[in-house]
């Protein structure tokens, strides 16, 4: 029996997050489509989603909150101050808020609501097609009925872990959140590095995008060290040899260890324009 049977949930802000939780609840059918609500001020995705899913839509933030079990906030962090204070008075007491906006602290969301029952989230972009990665935690006047429901969503996305620490969302948001994007630059890269070399850039992606995929899965099943997967691709005086002395040279863990360190320190920074 699904945690969310007989459960209403209501989406203030419907964006490309938003709905791959939509699609990702409604294809593991958790609850049925008459069981959403979302409210997007653009009259126009309303009704794009409305045709494409049969969710229920609305331009007025409180209308959807009226609607909700579980409220889930998926707007971006520069409007959240804005759009707290008007659901404010309008979320109903028993409900849970679950919470998407990269850095918005928990007690911000809870102080601007007077509300405690609440779940934030750290997902990211491949949840759209259900390999989402998602990290949370919970306050501890969540029930337990609604860390099960908060658990479901997210199981529909893909894998999920739980946190007892706040603290690690910025972490996660640095590392899982932002993450693809480092994994896509370094794609686009390589595909380049490719046709820098003579390969169509047709060929050149079909390469690289299975390169990639086979890496991951192989090392998913291998259960090894990234370093001793490494180690056995890489021959003595060999071309993988070769390459990865340029990388290093290049300072790609640097690199790659500062941007990760910037994504961190920018949550913490939009953090703080969530209280303003």
């Amino acid at each position: 029996m699904s945690a969310l049977r007989d459960t209403t949930v209501a989406f203030i802000g419907t964006g490309t997050m938003a709905e791959a939780m939509i699609q990702g609840i409604l294809s593991k059918e958790l609850i049925t489509p008459d069981k959403i609500t979302g409210s997007d001020p653009r009259s126009e995705r309303g009704e794009e989603l409305s045709a494409r899913y049969g969710i229920q839509t609305t331009t007025d933030n409180t209308v959807a909150a009226a609607t909700g079990n579980i409220i889930v906030l998926s707007v971006k962090p520069q409007v959240l101050p804005r759009v707290l204070v008007g659901l404010a008075g309008h979320v109903r007491p028993d409900a849970l808020i679950l919470s998407i906006v990269a850095g918005a602290k928990i007690a911000t969301i809870s102080n601007k609501l007077n509300h405690h029952n609440i779940v934030r989230v750290m997902p990211n972009t491949p949840a759209q097609i259900g390999q989402g990665m998602s990290v949370w935690t919970a306050t501890s006047e969540t029930s337990e009925v609604q860390r099960e429901q908060a658990q479901a969503i997210l199981e529909a996305l893909g894998e999920e872990i739980f946190v007892a620490d706040e603290d690690y969302l910025d972490m996660a948001t640095a590392l899982s959140g932002t993450g693809p994007a480092y994994v896509f630059l370094f794609m686009e890269a390589l595909i380049d590095a490719g046709v820098h070399m003579g390969f169509s850039r047709r060929i050149a992606q079909k390469l690289v995008l299975k390169t990639v995929e086979g890496s991951v899965s192989f090392a998913r099943e291998s259960k090894l060290h990234p370093a001793q997967l490494r180690d056995m691709v890489t021959s003595p005086g060999g071309t993988s040899a070769e390459a990865i002395y340029q990388l290093e040279k290049g300072g790609l863990r640097t690199v790659l260890s500062r941007a990760v360190w910037a994504a961190y320190q920018k949550s913490k920074y939009l953090g703080g324009l969530s209280k303003e």
